[in-house]
């Protein structure tokens, strides 16, 4: 039940493709004995969860953040140090930055599911094969089952606030919903309660790209040493993912109908424009670092979830403070969604705080990016109560 550092010249798990921060610690939780029984069915033990610490606990134990990350981030946000890999928050965690790790603890975790150091589809099953399209489904009740897991093995009590976007804000809704009495606070961005059909749509498109590319091998591409796996097809999904995080006004601005040619010419297969290159250069930094029945997996998770569709523990006059943020740009998960949230949230019993950005362009990404409104609300929120550790 150790954790176990990663240091700079240990190589990755074998089912580890992406690039590893040395900071990077396992646990390894849910014994044979107590296995964690999955909300569909099924059973996984011994699950492998890759975390990263930031700051210093207090004695106290009221100063640590959960920070739960996007559908493809991992559980490094940011840097360590300026030798260390850049992370996916950099604006937002850190010294001097809105989750100030000069004051508090940060916790992040990869998603049950996912392929950056935690149990997933990559992973070698019973029979030591990688389990692939057997990987059982997940839901977010499993991942934060993981994730207080995690907090219990590292020590962790209550938690000064869970923090998350998009995924990571769905994850962050559903502990607020089960587990209310975990965190005096509670941070949504760029989330919604379920997704809307033309959401749905978008996801099965993308299924599809990965299950049409040859190399997919009905999903058990992985156990072939010589198969990449469906490289093409889990690019084609990330392409038009990344049209969902992004803007019309953001593409136009960024692109227009600049020209970038391909190198060997242009013609019907390929076109000339410049938001086509940059598209296909999304496509390849995401395949180079991703599982493709990991992203099946936690799309799945994402297209099943229905926040509000059976009970929650949350009473009137619950504690938890519950902050909403959106974007007037995101086209994915838009005002609307939020508006929904705070309604039925505060039909709950709960007191609920909106902020709504209309000064970035970005898109759904802007909760990624340094919006300078948007990190100064940020910094308001996690303005102290937190106490300094002594000494």
């Amino acid at each position: 039940m150790d954790s176990l550092p990663v240091p700079p010249e240990r190589p990755a798990p074998p089912d580890v493709a992406a690039p590893l921060s040395r900071h990077l610690r396992f646990a390894h939780l849910f014994p044979a004995g107590r296995p964690l029984r999955l909300q569909a069915g099924g059973t996984l033990s011994d699950v492998r969860v890759a975390y990263e610490e930031y700051g210093t606990p207090a004695p106290s134990g009221d100063n640590t953040v959960f920070v739960c990350h996007a559908l493809t981030g991992d559980a490094h946000p940011a840097r360590h140090d300026p030798e260390d890999l850049p992370g996916w928050w950099e604006p937002m965690i850190g010294p001097g930055r809105p989750i100030d790790t000069d004051h508090f603890h940060v916790v992040c975790a990869n998603v049950l599911g996912g392929c950056a150091g935690t149990t997933g589809p990559r992973t070698p099953g019973p029979d030591g094969r990688p389990y692939g399209p057997d990987f059982p489904a997940v839901t977010m009740s499993d991942m934060v089952r993981v994730h207080r897991e995690l907090l219990a093995h590292l020590g962790v009590g209550r938690l000064h606030a869970v923090v998350g976007g998009s995924l990571g804000g769905m994850q962050a809704l559903e502990w607020l919903l089960r587990h209310p009495g975990d965190a005096a606070g509670f941070v949504l961005v760029a989330t919604a309660a379920a997704l809307t059909t033309d959401n749905l749509a978008f996801s099965a498109v993308g299924r599809a790209a990965i299950r049409s590319d040859a190399r997919f091998a009905q999903g058990r591409y992985a156990e072939d040493p010589d198969n990449p796996g469906p490289v093409d097809g889990l690019g084609v999904a990330r392409m038009l993912a990344h049209l969902t995080y992004m803007s019309a006004e953001s593409l136009d601005a960024k692109f227009g109908r600049r020209f970038q040619p391909v190198p060997d010419g242009t013609g019907a297969a390929r076109g000339p424009f410049a938001v086509e290159r940059y598209l296909e250069h999304q496509a390849g930094k995401l395949v180079a670092r991703f599982d493709a029945n990991s992203y099946l997996t936690l799309t799945a998770a994402m297209d099943a979830y229905d926040a509000f569709a059976r009970p929650h523990a949350l009473v009137p006059g619950a504690t938890p403070d519950v902050h909403l943020v959106s974007f007037a740009s995101d086209r994915l998960f838009g005002p609307q969604a939020t508006r929904e949230l705070d309604e039925r949230l505060t039909a709950a019993g709960l007191t609920v705080t909106r902020y709504h950005d209309t000064t970035s362009a970005a898109g759904h990404d802007a909760f990624l990016l340094d919006e300078p409104g948007y990190l100064a609300h940020m910094a308001t929120l996690f303005r102290l109560p937190a106490r300094v550790p002594a000494g």
